[in-house]
């Protein structure tokens, strides 16, 4: 799924400082904005200045709870959010209806974006080009744990479907994974990917 603009939206009026600065022009790129001591605290900042953002579901499951007027179902949805250019965002939604569940994890996601560095760390191929990591960087999330590893141009993605989808819309061509855990949930798996590429770029070597 991409294209995460909603036309039946109203206009955008911003209510928080960065908003107001992303709405007004002062502050025209996404690196100026998560450089800025403005937390970001409304998703159109992210829409605004990441046009060419796209969104995917990784995991839609039904929650079912017991209350005093019977029994009430949601959904949970988990979405990434990316431009296969290094920014990358994951987010969880729950409503009754799938819809509404989508639009609320997207929004999650948005707002948490951030910035992966990539690069090329493998001594097999060290080359200049940003198509790997930098460097090995290990991320955990409930009881998954995911180690990634550099890899030579050429490789591809040797992952799972899950990390492979994340490392994709994070702009990462070639990695080597390793996997610990229940890796069967989906959301725990995609967070552990998250958390470890997130490290590349707050890491400091």
């Amino acid at each position: 799924m991409a294209g995460i603009r909603h036309d039946d939206e109203e206009e955008w009026v911003p209510v928080t400082k960065l908003g107001k600065l992303v709405k007004s022009g002062e502050i025209k790129t996404i690196d100026e904005a998560l450089r800025s001591r403005f937390p970001i605290k409304e998703y159109q900042i992210i829409e605004t200045l990441l046009p060419d953002l796209s969104e995917e579901v990784l995991d839609i499951n039904m929650v079912q709870r017991m209350t005093d007027s019977g029994r009430r179902i949601k959904f949970r949805v988990c979405v990434i959010v990316g431009n296969k250019d290094g920014y990358l965002g994951i987010g969880l939604g729950k409503d009754a209806l799938v819809r509404n569940s989508i639009l609320k994890a997207t929004r999650a996601a948005e707002l948490n974006l951030h910035y992966i560095e990539r690069g090329c760390g493998s001594w097999e191929c060290n080359c200049d080009e940003k198509h790997s990591l930098p460097f090995a960087v290990r991320g955990k999330s409930g009881g998954v744990e995911i180690t990634l590893k550099p890899a030579p141009r050429g490789l591809g993605l040797a992952a799972g479907d899950t990390p492979k989808k994340v490392l994709e819309f994070a702009g990462i061509k070639d990695v080597w994974t390793k996997t610990r855990g229940s890796t069967r949930t989906t959301f725990n798996l995609a967070m552990a990917t998250f958390n470890a590429l997130v490290k590349t770029s707050s890491i400091k070597r």
